[in-house]
């Protein structure tokens, strides 16, 4: 058997004494469990809310701060590495954010099977791996099967909105965003960063390198709009 291509390598970190409190005392109460088996968001939430995915949450600064922003907003973050996830749970239980929950596990796996189709009002990426050297590209988590599951569980008009500091990483994006049958882009090109996204450590980080900081938003298309031309 084959095993998967992951686009993470798990590190074996330094966790700090509060990261691993939190994830001994704060994860039955903030952090979801996977399983195979799709996620009922009105009974871990308790409303009906839009749902937003976070893909690689990291130590969870800007994923908080866009959930304490967004209260009607729920939003499910995914993260492999121990520490920011136990970071993200000292997080939400300091903020007090009802509307923010963790699992901790790869994110093509819970997206597979843990999301409904057409069920997420967006997707958030912001700045993946960009595993810079070209023998590395293929563990880019940005690519055509990723994207297609990615659209699928969309919701119509649903939004994947991802960003990366690295120019050769967004052009790959682009290319393969657009490619997607079920998406559109939602700008001309590259978008403007929205304001609801605040500014990452990653990109501050990029920005002072000189690297040029790129958003790419797309639209999930209506049912029956998808680009026939490239379905047949």
């Amino acid at each position: 058997m084959t095993r998967p291509i992951r686009s993470y390598v798990l590190r074996q970190g330094r966790i700090s004494p509060a990261q691993r409190r939190a994830l001994d005392e704060l994860h039955e109460r903030y952090g979801i469990e996977f399983r195979d088996a799709v996620l009922d968001p009105e009974a871990v939430y308790g409303r009906r809310a839009p749902l937003v995915l976070e893909i690689g949450s990291g130590m969870g600064e800007t994923t908080a701060a866009i959930a304490a922003a967004q209260p009607d907003t729920d939003f499910l973050a995914v993260e492999v590495h121990a520490p920011g996830v136990g970071s993200l749970l000292r997080r939400i239980d300091s903020l007090g954010l009802s509307n923010l929950r963790v699992v901790r596990h790869d994110a093509v796996e819970v997206l597979a099977r843990m999301i409904g189709d057409a069920s997420l009002a967006a997707i958030h990426l912001f700045f993946p791996d960009p595993w810079p050297k070209k023998r590395h590209h293929k563990r880019r988590l940005v690519r055509p099967e990723f994207v297609t599951l990615a659209a699928r569980k969309l919701a119509p008009a649903g939004i994947l909105h991802a960003a990366t500091d690295w120019p050769e990483y967004a052009e790959q994006m682009l290319a393969v965003l657009s490619a997607e049958p079920l998406l559109e882009n939602a700008a001309r090109g590259y978008a403007a960063r929205p304001a609801h996204r605040p500014l990452t450590k990653f990109e501050h980080r990029g920005l002072a390198l000189g690297h040029p900081v790129r958003d790419l938003v797309f639209r999930r298309r209506a049912l029956g709009q998808e680009k026939t031309e490239d379905l047949v």
